[in-house]
């Protein structure tokens, strides 16, 4: 498995995360910028509804760009233990240690993108090959780490 090549995927993925809520950003701020009315309170009440989900996408962006930047620290090194940047499939599934990105399709597999903070990560770190970990009180078996 190409680890350099699914970095470079995941660092893809986020930076359309990223555009994506600007853009959001942006439109949202040209709505807000069209709703000008005579309604008076009714007017006040919608512009602050969307001041709010710019808001609430900003500090999504947030999010998304600190992942970015911790995708910085990410090596691209061979690891024989489950921890950041590793890739660990058990019997339930890929995942690798790096952000919460969700499900990616990489290599014709399914990855599931985990950050080292999520409970599955805590459950399975510094765990190898072979060894068991056990998460909402289901044994799973670490089948392979790259």
């Amino acid at each position: 498995m190409n680890k350099a090549e699914l970095i470079n995927l995941v660092r893809q993925r986020a930076s359309e995360k990223i555009r994506n809520f600007e853009k959001l950003i942006a439109e949202t701020r040209a709505s807000s910028n069209d709703t000008k009315s005579s309604m008076g309170d009714k007017y006040e009440t919608g512009r602050e509804m969307l001041q709010q989900e710019i808001n609430n996408l900003q500090v999504q962006l947030n999010e998304v760009l600190k992942q970015q930047d911790f995708l910085k620290t990410v090596l691209i090194k061979s690891s024989d233990k489950a921890e950041k940047g590793a890739i660990v499939k058990t019997e339930k599934g890929l995942f690798f240690i790096s952000v919460s990105l969700g499900e990616i399709t990489f290599e014709n597999q399914k990855i599931i993108c985990i950050s080292p903070e999520s409970p599955l990560a805590k459950a399975m770190n510094r765990k190898q090959k072979n060894e068991v970990f056990s998460i909402n009180n289901i044994n799973q078996k670490i089948e392979n780490i790259w």
